[in-house]
């Protein structure tokens, strides 16, 4: 979450920057001056942030962010928890930046900053800046696919069947048709996907309603606003794909922020990489036959012509036995079904494709179904690898599949995007700004910089106004087994208990896998009821993640347990949360077909694939799962990390470095006394 609630300031000592390149900090910026009467005591923000008071640390990295746009420069800018680092970009940003677009982690923190955090700065300055909201077309309501799924009416539930209705009326009433504002329909119900548009099934300017179009009215907004709200996922699509609107805004922009930039490395490889899916032959299959039988129905036997697709995509979904696989190609033994079944949806899809070419002239609808048939056939038929063509450095990829419950996917995923993102930050000059709470390791930025191409750019730290000695206590227990271990999951536990116990819930469990949340959420709800505990409990995967946030705050003593999703951009703040233990050092997986390749190219150059990519991941990834437990100036509580490697394992002490300073301790007792009432006098 942004943290944008302003708590009283600490001394001076703790607002100093720690550089990792060469930046002019020493020589006064351009708007010093300004930035120090906006930030300081009777400036403008006072009034319009309850609580706010200056800090050192925000106003410094306000102060180098206003630089940077100055000059038109790049800044990696890491602003530890409780800095203000959204107001510090904001302010720079609306006062100086020009045209600006500003990129967030998620949609969650791209809606509260839209919301919330612009038109509080806003109205504080008096900025006359005009302020769009950009998302990806799966979030806008599509008046044709509407039609469509009104006019065919087959739905698969009665849930579906009332959502269709909701969504109906809710066409009547909004502006924008962001899906985000219809909160009576989940987020991720299926009904979305019909009346949505792709870009593969999006009819363009043949659209009768064009007009109308919510993509497009978000898009012209976008073009004419002084500040437009992204996502990652967004802005990566677009320079992919050139599909959101976003590449229509680039050549405009004077200043780029990355807000959540940690995560920038992961998104931008998913985009620059190249997907297929069985998923998508489906769809392509349900649109040729709504096609085809409302505008060539004598043409072919269509409910044939799709079915023979629709099963050899189905069969090649079933070549992997297993719900979730992740393999490189040559993981997948020559002799599995895999192959055959790939050759033989080619072979479909190109029979369904014939068809369509002596049908496409009766509809331009059925002429759009043959143009995204083309592009699938050929996606499948690129997805091939020559261990014998020489790939040229820089350029290595990974072919691998990715198995769900209900489609395959095969991935093509550079090694390194370093070189792409180089490429698309040329051209016109324009500040680029980078900024979270965990990009360095123990203060040193290169693990992330490198990752993105960003060699020799200027980066800064500011450390957290919080003070984490008093404040909090990282809690290594002692006697746990190997990480590894068969039963690890409950030697866990059963350290964990006690504290649970003293702490009176309150408490995040984070695991690294789904296997350890399912664990123990069935142990911990066995022991709560032998032990007559009333702490409430919230599993992840019980209802969407926002609603159990919700109720664990409202609960008070609540226990929450979930995996990756839950270690970042989760803010509770106050009593709720005392206690997060995180069960093991989040390591990637030694078998993921990515990081494997990923570590193979490096040690063919002679580096050690653990400590320059595994560790620095995990330290970065461990960083974000701490930060959930102080959130605020008057927050207490209990960092207790059990992964006995920390103590064990000579890169152990990196880890400790790179962690905030609390108070550290092996004794349980020391643990259990903190959560302890004073004693009266």
């Amino acid at each position: 979450m942004t943290d944008h609630d302003q708590t009283p300031a600490v001394p001076d000592g703790n607002g100093d920057a720690s550089t990792s390149a060469a930046v002019s900090a020493d020589a006064p910026g351009k708007y010093d001056a300004e930035v120090e009467r906006l930030f300081g005591v009777g400036g403008p923000l006072g009034p319009a942030v309850g609580g706010f008071r200056p800090r050192k640390s925000q106003t410094e990295m306000a102060k180098a962010i206003a630089q940077a746009i100055s000059e038109q420069q790049t800044l990696i800018a890491e602003a530890g928890t409780g800095t203000g680092k959204t107001f510090a970009y904001l302010v720079p940003a609306l006062m100086w930046g020009g045209k600006t677009i500003v990129s967030t982690g998620t949609k969650n923190l791209q809606d509260q900053l839209f919301q919330r955090d612009i038109p509080t700065v806003r109205a504080a300055l008096k900025a006359p800046v005009s302020v769009a909201l950009l998302k990806g077309r799966g979030n806008y309501l599509c008046h044709y696919h509407l039609e469509r799924t009104l006019a065919n009416g087959r739905m698969t539930s009665r849930e579906d069947v009332g959502y269709l209705r909701e969504i109906s009326r809710f066409l009547k009433m909004t502006q924008t048709g962001d899906k985000a504002e219809l909160a009576r329909v989940p987020e991720n119900a299926p009904v979305w996907n019909l009346v949505t548009s792709t870009r593969e099934n999006c009819l363009g300017q043949e659209c009768q309603y064009n007009q109308d179009c919510f993509v497009l009215k978000a898009r012209r907004e976008a073009q004419q606003a002084d500040v437009v709200v992204v996502n990652h996922h967004l802005f990566f699509a677009d320079v992919a794909l050139k599909d959101t609107g976003v590449a229509e805004l680039l050549p405009s922009a004077n200043t780029i922020i990355f807000d959540e930039a940690h995560q920038l490395p992961d998104t931008a490889t998913l985009f620059f990489g190249e997907t297929v899916s069985t998923s998508q032959v489906l769809e392509l299959c349900r649109d040729v036959l709504a096609e085809g039988l409302a505008h060539a129905r004598d043409g072919a036997n269509w409910a044939g012509v799709v079915s023979v697709v629709e099963k050899a995509a189905r069969d090649l979904r079933l070549t992997f036995p297993q719900d979730v696989v992740r393999l490189s190609l040559p993981q997948i033994a020559p002799s599995s079904d895999f192959f055959p079944a790939l050759e033989k949806l080619k072979e479909e899809l190109d029979g369904m494709l014939e068809v369509l070419e002596g049908q496409a002239q009766r509809a331009e609808t059925i002429e759009h179904c043959r143009t995204r048939g083309l592009e699938l056939a050929q996606k499948y038929k690129d997805w091939t690898y020559d261990p014998k063509v020489k790939v040229p450095p820089g350029q290595e990829a990974v072919y691998w599949v990715e198995a769900f419950a209900s489609s395959l996917q095969l991935h093509k995923t550079p090694l390194s995007i370093a070189q792409i993102f180089s490429n698309q930050r040329e051209g016109t000059p324009r500040s680029w700004i980078f900024t979270s709470a965990t990009l360095a390791v123990k203060n040193d930025f290169k693990h992330f910089s490198h990752q993105l191409g960003l060699y020799d750019e200027p980066a800064m730290s500011w450390p957290s106004p919080f003070n984490y000695a008093e404040q909090g206590i990282l809690y290594v227990p002692q006697g746990l087994p190997d990480p590894n271990s068969l039963g690890y999951t409950d030697a866990v536990l059963d350290c964990a208990l006690p504290v649970i116990e003293a702490a009176g819930g309150r408490t995040f469990l984070l695991c690294t896998t789904l296997r350890a949340v399912k664990r123990a959420a069935e142990r911990l709800r066995d022991e709560f009821e032998r032990r007559g505990l009333k702490f409430p409990l919230f599993v992840q995967g019980d209802r969407g993640r926002t609603e159990l946030l919700d109720q664990f705050r409202k609960a008070g003593n609540g226990v929450l347990i979930g995996s990756q999703s839950f270690w970042e951009g989760v803010d509770v703040r106050g009593e709720a949360l005392s206690l997060v233990i995180i069960d093991k050092l989040p390591f990637a997986p030694p078998d993921d077909p990515v990081l494997a390749a990923r570590i193979e190219v490096m040690e063919k150059k002679g580096m050690n694939g653990f400590v320059h990519h595994t560790l620095p991941e995990a330290i970065i990834n461990l960083k974000q799962g701490a930060g959930r437990l102080i959130r605020d100036e008057g927050d207490r509580g209990v960092l207790m990390l059990c992964d006995p490697r920390v103590i064990t394992k000579p890169y152990g002490r990196r880890i400790w470095q790179s962690l905030p300073p609390f108070k550290r301790t092996r004794e349980q007792a020391e643990v259990i006394a903190f959560f302890q009432p004073p004693e009266a006098p």
